[in-house]
């Protein structure tokens, strides 16, 4: 076997896609009993014919990443469904904030359209230019210079305590609730950064959902794998270091149960010293029937971001930041069915997939606070409630073996991370130990359903190991 992949989530599976279509033999080995990591789709233990999306839902970057923008997941017969309204923010007495796929919609909608208009259209009129930026190789020269002077002012502008730029309080909090994505301390460079490039996205492609459920992204990509000879193996956890080369999908951490005291003494000093993020907990409702919004605006949107206003979104990280759980815990809400009407069952049952943001590695059951959450935009929310299943922050692992203490972001979603990877290396996906690499979202450029931490990696290895220096074409 040429290349080993630890780890079946959309890093793993794409770096094994690239190897795959290079002529090597690969094999993917995923702990778990099904693959896909944080991309995956299992049906409700009570009702079958309502299945949860585990980890994400909602996928912005399926159509702009470099990765997917390749891979092209629709030519593969992955349906992507975008919805009018890609996110809404309801606001406390008074009418929601609604992020239109239309940005002139959403311009009128706001108190100030022109800001918001400012801040954004500049970089919807660019957005492959943006997303090349924030997903590019921080080492080199920025892909596009225009697209690095239009980001750069509105990074600083929505990343530090000035928080200029926006006008009205639903503007900043529609901005806000997007750069919460990131779980982070607001105002940060690093929540500025994901908010501007997921805005961005949402006016210029939407934010797909794929019909079916997230799982449609990792088996389009299995798919791949194995028509070019790779291996698929479930079930089985590494223990130790596979023969040959190996791409770990893994949390850095991980290298120091795999290889022990074979490890370089610095790196193992800087392995046991990196830190995870807070966590998330998970809440999957099943709901009888659609939500009674006060603003019936919000019966149309998919995404939801139920933090409140900007300070009361600032305020709720900052408490999970010291470890404490906020009164008004930030919640983010998806409602696949909105775009995919196949999600409800012969009885009108339909998933509601919910995260509250909480400390590090809490063991709080989170869904009377989630539907408490609810009940503020919603009242009668409980009333259509058939069941919650809750899996706490502490928990998460137990799934997916990175999401350490909850943290979807795998402790990458910091600036240094998303500049230099877990540890200082001159190239952030290579490792001190010959033959490993790491692949996962601690590397940059960080979380998301993106491929391009397995892309690069990819590419650095096939360099290194191969002598292969021109990543194989991935179009159908």
């Amino acid at each position: 076997m040429d290349v080993t992949v630890v780890g079946s989530g959309p890093n793993g599976l794409s770096a094994a896609v690239i190897c795959a279509r290079a002529g090597l033999s690969v094999r993917v080995v995923e702990a778990q009993p099904t693959a896909g990591g944080g991309a995956r789709t299992r049906v409700d233990p009570e009702f079958s014919g309502v299945s949860h999306d585990i980890c994400s839902a909602v996928h912005p970057l399926a159509l702009a990443s470099p990765f997917f923008a390749e891979f092209d997941l629709r030519a593969r017969g992955v349906q992507l469904t975008v919805p009018e309204i890609a996110y809404g923010n309801p606001l406390p007495d008074r009418p929601a904030a609604i992020g239109y796929t239309d940005l002139g919609r959403t311009c009128d909608e706001l108190d100030d359209g022109t800001s918001w208009r400012r801040l954004l259209g500049p970089l919807t009129a660019d957005c492959g230019g943006v997303v090349g930026l924030m997903l590019g190789d921080k080492r080199s020269i920025p892909p596009s210079i225009t697209a690095a002077l239009r980001v750069g002012p509105r990074l600083l502008a929505q990343g530090t305590p000035l928080w200029r730029s926006l006008t009205g309080e639903d503007a900043r909090a529609l901005f806000s609730g997007v750069a919460a994505h990131t779980i982070s301390q607001m105002p940060s460079l690093v929540s500025s950064g994901a908010g501007l490039m997921l805005a961005t996205l949402a006016h210029a492609v939407g934010w797909p959902i794929p019909v079916g459920g997230s799982q449609a992204i990792p088996d389009a990509l299995i798919a791949d794998l194995i028509a070019h000879g790779g291996e698929l193996v479930l079930g089985e956890e590494i223990t130790r270091p596979p023969d040959g080369v190996v791409l770990y999908d893994t949390a850095p951490t991980a290298l120091l149960h795999i290889y022990g005291d074979d490890l370089p003494s610095k790196y193992a000093k800087s392995l046991r010293r990196y830190r995870f993020g807070p966590g998330v907990a998970k809440v999957d409702f099943v709901l009888s029937g659609e939500i009674p919004w006060r603003d019936s605006r919000l019966a149309q949107a998919a995404t939801l971001h139920l933090g409140g206003t900007r300070g009361q979104m600032a305020l709720a990280e900052k408490e999970i930041a010291h470890g404490r759980l906020a009164d008004w815990p930030m919640v983010l809400a998806a409602l696949p069915h909105l775009a995919d009407p196949g999600r409800i069952d012969a009885q009108g049952r339909r998933p509601l997939w919910t995260y509250a943001h909480v400390p590090a590695g809490s063991t709080v059951d989170m869904s009377e606070a989630v539907a408490a959450v609810f009940e503020r935009f919603a009242p009668g929310f409980r009333d259509i409630v058939v069941a919650a299943r809750s899996v706490p922050a502490a928990r998460l692992a137990d799934h997916n073996a990175n999401l350490v203490g909850g943290d979807i972001g795998v402790g990458g979603n910091n600036m240094f991370s998303a500049l230099t990877g877990p540890t200082l290396r001159l190239d952030p996906w290579s490792t001190p130990m010959p033959k490993a690499y790491l692949c996962s979202s601690a590397a940059p450029p960080g979380g998301g359903v993106h491929g391009m931490a397995g892309y690069y990696a990819a590419r650095t290895m096939l360099r290194r190991e191969f002598g292969i220096r021109k990543v194989p074409n991935l179009a159908p």
